[in-house]
């Protein structure tokens, strides 16, 4: 397969962290459009209180240089777990990502055995997270910050 000049400048640029997030792109609901006829591909899904109707972009980006390695769209009610995967470039030594990521040992062991799993903890109602594990998620989030920053040029 042949590269685009363009992404064969910037493919040795990539280092070997990776942050990976989600977010909703909102559409008309199915009868709103100008066929009058519903998208297969668009579906709804529940974010807070709020119901949207649309697709989610899944993307990868490099933890230095915020390079987008690796796109997925699905429609909305796919969770941002199920197409991990997806996102990862093969190179990684660490792994950024929200909750939602949390548990995917499995996904990042196959990817590569010595994958660090920086995604945040989870708490419950059963099992609070304790001010360690607190201060452990602030940190995180100064890197994984820099996944927003591409969402909002996008």
């Amino acid at each position: 397969m042949l590269l685009p000049s363009i992404w064969k400048q910037t493919a040795c640029k990539v280092s070997k962290g990776t942050i990976v997030d989600a977010t909703l792109i909102n559409a008309p609901t199915a009868t709103k459009n100008k066929s009058k006829t519903r998208d297969l591909d668009r579906h709804q899904t529940k974010k807070g209180k709020q119901w949207y109707f649309g697709m989610k972009a899944h993307i990868g980006v490099d933890s230095k240089t915020k390079l987008i390695h690796s796109v997925v769209a699905t429609p909305a009610h796919v969770h941002d777990s199920q197409v991990l995967g997806d996102l990862l470039h093969g190179e990684e030594t660490r792994l950024w990502g929200d909750s939602a990521y949390a548990g995917q040992q499995s996904v990042l062991k196959d990817n590569d055995p010595k994958v660090k799993d920086y995604t945040q903890v989870k708490g419950s109602r059963h099992r609070k997270l304790t001010e360690q594990d607190k201060a452990k998620n602030r940190h995180k989030s100064k890197v994984r910050a820099k996944v927003e920053h591409v969402f909002h040029i996008m």
